[in-house]
């Protein structure tokens, strides 16, 4: 079984090949493909972490949507002052699936 920990969006995610995954928004190359870097690859019995050897490791995913997160709400109030403050945020995601693991 080959897996690996990629950074994707500034979280790392554990991805195997078919693995769907929805991050940061992140852009693809011309043909919709995203290179992710590679935290650790596991290969059966070996586990590889040395940051030289991860170096040749290509994890490819390619885009399949862009689309936007949940709104979340952000008040702030204080008592007694009149103060109040109202918020909207939608985060920007991009949905991948991991094609290969080399």
């Amino acid at each position: 079984m080959v897996y690996a920990v990629v950074r994707a969006g500034g979280r790392q995610e554990k991805v195997e090949v078919g693995t769907i995954l929805t991050v940061d928004r992140v852009k693809g190359d011309d043909k919709g493909k995203v290179q992710l870097p590679a935290v650790l690859l596991v290969d059966g019995d070996t586990i590889t972490s040395e940051a030289s050897a991860l170096a040749k490791v290509n994890v490819v995913a390619e885009v399949l949507e862009d689309l936007r997160g949940p709104k979340i709400v952000i008040q702030k109030f204080k008592n007694k002052t009149g103060y109040k403050k109202r918020q909207g945020h939608r985060q920007e995601l991009t949905r991948i699936k991991v094609t290969g693991i080399k």
